[in-house]
């Protein structure tokens, strides 16, 4: 089979287009003909071994893809050979023609998602469940902020937010991130790129600031955070691409609350609520990702600099 293998950390330069050996499933695991990949940024950072969960070279990166189970192992009860699932995660990375599993790993993918959909499911969907609500606990009563609105994550965000009730506000940086932050269904929309858009956040709230933050990039917009942040304000971290010189007296006046996450610290009972939670929203049809370039997987490098360089306009997805 084809697939993308790592040898050494590095840039995208290390991304190699090679023919290997198909894997076949053990007990309790599971063998998926992938269809679609999904590409995330925690990928690039895994590729440069930046990243607690980088495992050792070599490896196939990639957590999200969708696809055709091929083969379930002895003790396998959730998933038979023709089901259509998306990933999350793999044993064998999903940069690839096929991905080995273990059972826990594969989650039925409803009739209504496309494999391309699907391949956007795991990582953006979840961490942005997580976030929302195993560390903010947003209600209905809730103004929320997203900060690049118009990502992966971001969409994900905007979509579980909504469907909650609460006020949902999202940024971006380019005339179709914006309209794409309309279209999945923010109720206003603001240019990061603009000096005065968090002026125009606070003017949109009559002085009320927002009651929850999903912050993206730390690093350049937390301090920022705080002259739009309500009183008795949460601020979760979601990505970061460097330190920061903050001032934690800004906390203090408003009583804010800072908090980081990682989806890989998720338990097992969070992960099986997230994905009861995910199902649940694409067959319904409030959660539905939105695909914004395909690229054929020996291009990997050109969406490895996408994800990191572009202004984010949905999924990147590889497809084998």
């Amino acid at each position: 089979m084809k697939a993308i293998v790592v040898k050494e950390y590095g840039d995208e330069s290390v991304l190699e287009y090679v023919e290997t050996d198909k894997p076949a499933a053990g007990p309790g695991q599971v063998l998926v003909e992938i269809k679609a990949a999904g590409v995330n940024p925690v990928d690039t950072y895994i590729r440069q071994g930046n990243h607690p969960t980088a495992p050792p070279v070599p490896f196939t990166p990639g957590k999200d893809a969708a696809g055709v189970v091929v083969e379930a192992g002895t003790g396998v009860s959730k998933a038979a050979p023709e089901d259509r699932v998306y990933l999350a995660g793999a044993l064998s990375g999903t940069y690839a023609e096929f991905a080995l599993c273990n059972e826990d790993q594969v989650w039925k993918l409803p009739e209504n998602s496309s494999f391309e959909e699907g391949a956007g499911v795991f990582v953006p969907y979840a961490t942005a469940f997580r976030a929302l609500f195993n560390k903010a606990g947003i209600t209905a009563e809730d103004r929320i902020l997203i900060h690049g609105g118009s990502g992966a994550v971001g969409i994900a965000a905007i979509q579980w937010a909504k469907n909650t009730g609460a006020e949902v506000f999202g940024t971006a940086g380019s005339p179709e991130g914006l309209r794409l932050v309309r279209e999945v269904g923010a109720d206003a929309v603001f240019d990061h790129g603009e000096e005065d858009y968090l002026s125009e956040i606070l003017e949109a709230t009559k002085g009320e600031g927002v009651t929850v933050i999903l912050e993206m990039l730390a690093n350049v917009n937390l301090t920022k955070d705080f002259f739009v942040l309500a009183k008795f304000g949460r601020i979760v971290v979601i990505g970061s691409r460097g330190s920061l010189d903050f001032d934690p007296r800004l906390t203090m006046g408003k009583e804010a609350t800072i908090k980081g996450m990682s989806l890989f610290n998720a338990s097992k009972e969070e992960f099986e609520e997230i994905h009861s939670a995910i199902f649940e929203g694409l067959s319904q049809g409030y959660l539905k990702p939105v695909v914004g370039r395909s690229f054929e997987l020996s291009a990997v490098g050109t969406a490895h600099r996408e994800i990191i360089e572009s202004k984010a306009q949905g999924k990147i997805v590889l497809i084998p």
